[in-house]
């Protein structure tokens, strides 16, 4: 016997002629607009390194799941995305929620170090505040093309190792490799 996630219909093939032509991809059940939450992130971090004040709106940042992101959106097949994403084959879905869950972490701790180094402004190390901005907005940069990835269907490997992978290079100063990004996406 098969049991199904909560919410799963068994649908897909119906769901997926639905989403034909709304930005939901019709195999993964997936919608690129949900990356936007994280393109928010990565766009203020990034400015944080210019802007230090930046680094308040950084820290009130927070995660949204894929549902409450729709459900506080204006994308006009919302309660589609909703329904399609519940119904998600669990070969997209599971790597790509393993993922958003990395790229929340990294968001989070993105705030409190860069809100630690930017401290009351006055004794800010510049060169501290720009590296952290830069290699955490790499980071999440990673993760985000990786959920673009998984969403479009391109038949991603991710798994837990390559994702661990990128968040141990975020700690280094040499990154990710573009060999190694290609090697995941391959």
């Amino acid at each position: 016997m098969t049991t199904r996630r909560v919410g799963k219909m068994g649908w897909s093939r119906t769901l997926g002629l639905l989403a034909k032509g709304r930005n939901i991809n019709p195999e993964t059940l997936l919608a690129t607009d949900y990356l936007n939450h994280f393109n928010e992130v990565v766009m203020l971090i990034e400015l944080a390194c210019d802007m230090p004040d930046c680094v308040e709106d950084v820290a009130a940042w927070e995660p949204l799941s894929y549902q409450e992101h729709f459900r506080r959106s204006t994308f006009a097949a919302k309660e589609l995305a909703i329904l399609a994403y519940e119904n998600s084959p669990p070969k997209f879905r599971d790597p790509f929620d393993a993922i958003v869950e990395q790229a929340d972490a990294v968001a989070l701790k993105a705030a409190k170090e860069l809100t630690e180094a930017v401290g009351d402004g006055e004794n800010m190390d510049a060169e501290k505040v720009a590296h952290l901005a830069n290699t955490h907005a790499a980071t999440l940069r990673r993760l985000v093309d990786m959920a673009s990835g998984i969403i479009n269907g391109h038949g991603i490997r991710t798994h837990q190792e390559d994702i661990d992978a990128i968040l141990e290079d975020e700690a280094g100063d040499d990154g990710i490799s573009q060999d190694e990004i290609d090697a995941m996406f391959g």
